[in-house]
């Protein structure tokens, strides 16, 4: 895939699958403005990148008001002379149980997630728009956002309210030719470590330098931060111009189309539903096949 004479944002790209992202559009001819909180992580990241023989440029800010979203987009055009493609990958954590989550639990990580991602947007739709020559904005969701996770109310509600971003400006940037959808990563990461299913065999993995098994990269969709990386380099590039408000899932051999909310089961009560007449007929009726909730206990954990 060729993206020769393009210019791409990947905001927390100091490492994990951020790098990964900025690496792997850097090595198909992209231009990339690496960005993280943390300065010596940027250097790192952008030595790594232009020893490779790509060509980077850092920029050392918070994610999250618009102060650092305009910084971003103004690197990219005073360094890089465009933007064409913007990729929101910064996040943080703070899990908490809902009864123990703290305001500033959840105000910290919706600025990151949620706020970040709309203030970047904004910032790169403005620029795009002016350029006249469309654009790619590939938002990261999450599981947790798709289906919900146990201690993750602010992560959780940041990542489905991203995906909902994408629905919308998807509508909105369509007449501009700039595509908008949200990626849903499973890779193994510092976070998906925390979990007590993956993390012993993402541990000896690393430490034998064996692949993962298969168990893993099929049943599970769960791979390494590499694995994601293609379907960002394709959402990247002008071969995907027709796709747009899609959330696509990503990990290991899995490749996914997530399907968007609708109705799932209709009835109708002539004047309306009364409280009783709910009650009489919901678990017969609408509510026979309630929706599963939650991300599903690996299958494989015990092989």
């Amino acid at each position: 895939m060729d993206l020769t004479g393009k210019v791409a944002i990947v905001t927390g790209s100091g490492r994990g699958l951020g790098l990964a992202y900025a690496e792997a559009l850097a090595a198909a001819g992209a231009a990339v403005v690496v960005n993280d909180v943390d300065q010596e992580a940027v250097d790192v990241a952008v030595a790594k990148i232009t020893a490779a023989g790509g060509r980077a440029v850092g920029v050392a800010a918070a994610v999250g008001g618009t102060a650092a979203a305009d910084h971003l987009i103004g690197a990219s055009v005073r360094e890089l002379g465009r933007l064409d493609v913007l990729i929101t990958n910064a996040g943080i954590l703070r899990d908490r149980v809902l009864w123990k989550m703290s305001d500033e639990d959840f105000d910290d990580v919706v600025n990151v997630h949620l706020r970040g991602t709309f203030t970047c947007a904004r910032a790169a739709a403005v620029r795009m728009r002016e350029q006249g020559t469309g654009g790619r904005l590939i938002l990261v969701g999450s599981p947790a956002g798709q289906r919900g996770n146990f201690g993750q109310t602010n992560y959780a509600a940041a990542k489905a309210g991203i995906v909902a971003m994408a629905r919308t400006w998807a509508m909105e940037l369509a007449k501009a030719d700039i595509t908008v959808n949200a990626v849903i990563p499973v890779a193994a990461t510092e976070m998906t470590k925390t979990i007590p299913a993956f993390a012993p065999v993402i541990e000896e993995s690393e430490r034998t330098g064996e692949p993962l098994p298969g168990w893993l990269r099929r049943d599970e969709g769960l791979g390494t931060v590499e694995d994601v990386t293609g379907l960002i380099t394709y959402l990247a590039s002008d071969d995907s111009k027709g796709v747009t408000g899609q959330a696509i899932g990503v990990g290991g051999d899995r490749l996914a189309l997530w399907a968007h909310p609708k109705e799932k089961a209709v009835a109708y009560a002539d004047g309306g539903w009364s409280a009783e007449a709910i009650a009489e007929q919901w678990h017969t009726g609408v509510g026979a096949e309630p929706e599963t909730y939650g991300i599903p206990a690996p299958k494989g954990a015990g092989r």
